[in-house]
């Protein structure tokens, strides 16, 4: 079966690099499914879960925002942060989950609301992708 190469870069380094069969991922304009051969694009990203299928499994990666960058025979993903499934601190992601929560609950003057949004948005990410419910 053909492959494509995948690259997921953060500015702490590289998260993943392998041939992969598919890509599929949440852009800003909708759901993305990308396999070899795709016409090439850029499309920013939106916080979600990146499935790679590999070797007739399925490998997950939470990516919060950045962009994605498809080549016929290269896919590229600049991400803010991203991580593999297997690494995600579970404790550590329901810890921010909580304060996130806290803090939308507590609409004190003080509190960005956004920011709190966006922070509960990237626990969720976290916790879906650790826990396989994609």
């Amino acid at each position: 079966m053909k492959t494509v190469k995948v690259s997921v870069v953060t500015p702490d380094g590289p998260v993943y690099d392998a041939e992969v069969e598919m890509v599929s991922t949440k852009a800003q304009s909708g759901e993305l499914g990308i396999l070899p051969g795709h016409i090439p694009m850029v499309a920013p990203l939106k916080i979600g879960a990146v499935r790679l299928k590999k070797d007739g499994g399925t490998e997950y990666l939470a990516v919060n925002g950045g962009f994605l960058e498809v080549r016929p025979d290269v896919v590229t993903i600049l991400a803010q942060s991203a991580e593999r499934a297997e690494s995600i601190d579970v404790a550590r992601a329901q810890a921010a989950k909580a304060r996130a929560e806290k803090r939308l609950q507590d609409r004190q003057d003080n509190v960005d609301a956004r920011r709190a949004e966006l922070a509960l948005q990237r626990a969720v990410n976290r916790l879906s992708v650790a826990e396989g419910r994609i």
